[in-house]
């Protein structure tokens, strides 16, 4: 194993080491979200309420937390002609943050209510079809770290009064007082008595409401003697059979990713994040590419270069004057044939001109070289040595 990577083993070890020895002993974080959710025992979860909601109620509970009460209550309804009725009778109960009934729901839930039945909702919003039907209207005060002071309308109830440390009040600010029954009030150090728990009339049943849903959550029922003020009014709901309705909002936000065990443990988590950090560092000094010098391979040399070099220095020793400047005709009457398609066979005046045209070189030059050829050819040589240096030229000034 190189050294390196038992370096980097050591530092993950030592950072795993370090982290295992802060978080010893750390207290678990309080969830404070509010989920109402019966199944979780955070503050302000249901699971102490739902524990005790048959000994509550005293009579039947169905609780419904797979359809939406919509399904639940269609389903439930008889269309045979002369019936026309719920073949169930009892009360709609839902206790929520927020409102989780869509408005589908909602009208099902009046129209149950309207054949004689009961609804009992605990929330802070409730949807906007029940405050028009009812003609009511709901306010919010926002007053951060104070304490709502809650009580029952009815003395003969309970005459105490218990604090909820909710930072919001939620009343009703409007109401119909000819037909809705105030039963609870609230205030807190900077407002007037508010109304928080009222019964309305809905045709042939009732429908109670409540804005104080954090008195059934964990927190609460556990806390002194808070559980009363939830008996209390718990106390107005008619006897009957009990519909609950206990799927919370946060339901539908649970992650559906193959990780959320990890992430809903913070130990799984720090040990999620402490791998890839590893991981990253690990790619980090190792990114350099590791192999052997790739050597230089010189590319091959053109022997066909230098060994016409060689030939070419052959015949300059030798003196041969005149095969070099055959061959150098040759190569310059055979490159104007391949290159410009001109017929070499006679060199004259109608040549050259073609031969200017193609090209575009001076047709001074031109007629100079064709001159030298035709000299060369009619053996009217001077100096042949001279001749071949005229000649080379006078090529290289048409071909380069």
């Amino acid at each position: 194993m190189d050294n390196k990577v038992k370096i980097y083993i050591a530092i993950l070890v030592l950072i795993f080491g370090i982290t295992l020895l802060v978080d010893k002993g750390q207290p678990k974080p309080i969830d404070w979200t509010p989920t109402y959710s019966v199944e979780d025992k955070i503050p302000f979860g249901l699971f102490v309420f739902n524990q005790e909601a048959d000994a509550l109620f005293k009579q039947k509970i169905e609780r419904i937390s797979i359809e939406t009460p919509y399904e639940y209550l269609d389903s439930q309804y008889d269309e045979t002609e002369g019936v026309e009725t719920y073949k169930i009778k009892g009360t709609f109960i839902n206790i929520s943050e927020v409102n989780n009934i869509d408005d589908q729901s909602m009208t099902e839930i009046l129209y149950f209510v309207s054949h004689g039945n009961n609804a009992f909702l605990s929330m802070k919003v409730f949807p906007k079809p029940l405050l028009d039907s009812l003609k009511i209207e709901l306010k919010t005060d926002f007053m951060p770290s104070e304490s709502i002071s809650v009580w029952m309308a009815n003395q003969k109830v309970s005459t105490k009064k218990y604090t909820f440390n909710t930072g919001l009040s939620d009343y009703f600010s409007k109401i119909d007082t000819l037909k809705t029954k105030v039963l609870g009030y609230q205030t807190s150090n900077k407002n007037k008595r508010q109304i928080n728990f009222i019964e309305v009339p809905y045709k042939n049943g009732h429908i109670y409401l409540h804005t104080q849903p954090v008195a059934f959550t964990n927190y609460n029922l556990l806390k002194k003697d808070h559980y009363l003020y939830a008996e209390n009014v718990m106390s107005y709901v008619p006897k009957g059979n009990i519909f609950w309705y206990n799927k919370s909002f946060n339901d539908k936000r649970i992650s559906s990713s193959p990780l959320r065990y990890i992430w809903s443990q913070p130990a799984l988590k720090s040990a999620w994040y402490l791998g890839l950090i590893g991981i990253l560092i690990f790619m980090i000094f190792n990114a350099k590419r590791k192999q052997r010098i790739v050597p230089i391979i010189k590319p091959l040399q053109n022997l066909t270069v230098d060994f016409t070099k060689t030939i070419g220095n052959l015949y300059y020793q030798e003196g041969d004057h005149t095969n070099i400047i055959d061959k150098k005709i040759i190569y310059f009457l055979e490159k104007i044939r391949t290159d410009y398609l001109l017929d070499t066979s006679k060199l004259d005046d109608d040549f050259i001109t073609k031969l200017h045209y193609k090209t575009g070189k001076d047709e001074k030059d031109i007629r100079e070289l064709i001159q030298l050829i035709n000299d060369h050819r009619n053996s009217y040589h001077g100096s042949l040595e001279d001749d071949l240096i005229r000649i080379n030229t006078a090529i290289e000034k048409i071909l380069h």
